[in-house]
Parts: C-alpha cells; structure tokens; sequence
C-alpha cells in the first residue's frame, strides 16, 4: 500500500494552491520580510477605507490574503480545506476562482460602503478643519485613536488608519454555497458536538454576522460586515448562474 503523506493529497489545484498563497504571506509579514521601510505589510496590503491617505487599489484583493494572527489564519484555512474541495469538484477550478475571488472583493466593496456612509455622518459632525486634522496626523495604530478625547474624531481615525484584512469575506461566500449546493449535508457547530444541515449552518452564521453587525461592539474588531457581505454577493452570484442554467457546472435549477 502507497502512503502519501502530503496534507495537500486529494485537494483540488485551486484550493491547494489558496492555502499555500496564504501561509506563505503569513510567514513573510510575521518574520518581517515584507515591510518596506518603516511600513508593515498590513499597511501596504491590508483594505484601508477608500477616503483614507493609505488606501490604495490593489488592497480590494490584497486583504484577503493578509491575516492578523495565527488563529485569524488557522480558522479561515480550516473553513477553506473543509468547504471548499466539495464546490470546486462540482463547479471546475475556473468557476470556483471566479467564486472566491469575486466574493472576497464583494465582501470588502460592502464593508466599505456601509463604512462610507458612517463617515459622511462622521465628517459632517467633525467638520472640514477637525477632519483635515486627522488626516494630516497620518497613520495610526490602535493606540493612537485612543488619543482623541472625541468619540467622533476617535472613530474617523479608526477608519483611516485601521486596516481590515483576512479572507473571511471568501470564507463566508464560500459556506453560503455549501449550504446552497449541499443543503442537507450534516456540519459540526463546533464547540458543540450537535450535527446540523449546512442550510441551517449558514442561516444561523448569517444571523450572528447580522446581529453582531448591528451591535457595533467598540471592543470588537471582526469585520463582520465583511462576512455578510461575503454571503450577500454569494447569494447573488449563485442565483445569477443558476438563472443562466449553468448546469454543465453543477449548478441545479
């Protein structure tokens, strides 16, 4: 009998190669080889608010191969190794890219929208000459919003300076199609040993992404906005090719 003892034995190429993409990343930014000069990798990849003096481009697709931590990097890499063979087998690496992709830059658009709104209600409380202030203060880490004593001022600062980055947006896209395409296949809700049918798993991670979006927790710093909106253009790109009848993919009317 043939032992094969690669982790990545069995996974489809694009899947495969996301995984490698993202811990390769991770090394780079913890051992500091990605910082170019005084600037972090966070800073150059991770999505900055689109009125912000740091955002640039390419961090609509850069963020989601950025995490902030070890279990930031675990939980998503497990959610991609676990969710994602299945689609890719059924749709073809192609469409499942398309997938991803897609929804990880729909899930940092919706996230930043929604923020846009926030801060044209921010800016007009703060004022033309406050908000020049802070954007001349330049970047800033968590500690230096601390600084401002207005809570207006705090939370513009926050939006300027601090970065979202990770591939939960994809992750999230990702369960909703699961749950779409293999409705009734029973999920572990860890850490409670209880099966449940991956619709019903994505229904109630919708609702806790909801429910924590509208709770606007100032100790929280989860996008979930981010995981909504994952879901959301998931939701959308599923029913756009499923009304194509797309079923030489897998797709199902």
């Amino acid at each position: 009998m043939r032992m094969n003892a690669s982790p990545f034995a069995g996974l489809p190429v694009v899947v495969k190669n996301l995984l490698i993409i993202n811990v390769i990343v991770f090394l780079v930014k913890i051992t500091g080889l990605g910082n170019f000069g005084d600037t972090d990798m966070d800073t150059w990849f991770g999505l900055h608010f689109f009125s912000s003096p740091l955002f640039k481009p390419w961090q609509l697709v850069t963020h989601m191969f950025m995490h902030g931590g070890f279990a930031h990097l675990a939980l998503n890499m497990l959610g991609l190794f676990m969710l994602a063979p299945p689609l890719e087998y059924k749709w073809g690496s192609q469409r499942f890219l398309t997938y991803y992709m897609l929804t990880g830059i729909g899930a940092a658009l919706f996230y930043s929208g929604v923020h846009a709104i926030e801060y044209v209600k921010l800016a007009q409380e703060a004022g033309p000459e406050q908000l020049q202030i802070v954007k001349n203060n330049g970047p800033g880490l968590w500690a230096q919003y601390q600084n401002y004593t207005d809570p207006v001022l705090a939370r513009i600062n926050q939006l300027f300076n601090i970065p979202m980055v990770g591939a939960s947006g994809a992750i999230y896209g990702v369960l909703l199609a699961f749950g779409m395409t293999f409705p009734n296949v029973e999920l572990i809700m860890f850490p409670l040993p209880i099966p449940v049918k991956a619709k019903y798993f994505v229904l109630i991670l919708g609702g806790v992404s909801i429910f924590n979006s509208l709770d606007n927790n100032p100790g929280d710093n989860i996008a979930h906005l981010a995981h909504l909106g994952g879901m959301v253009v998931g939701f959308i790109l599923i029913r756009l090719w499923r009304h194509r009848g797309n079923s030489g993919h897998g797709w199902e009317r």
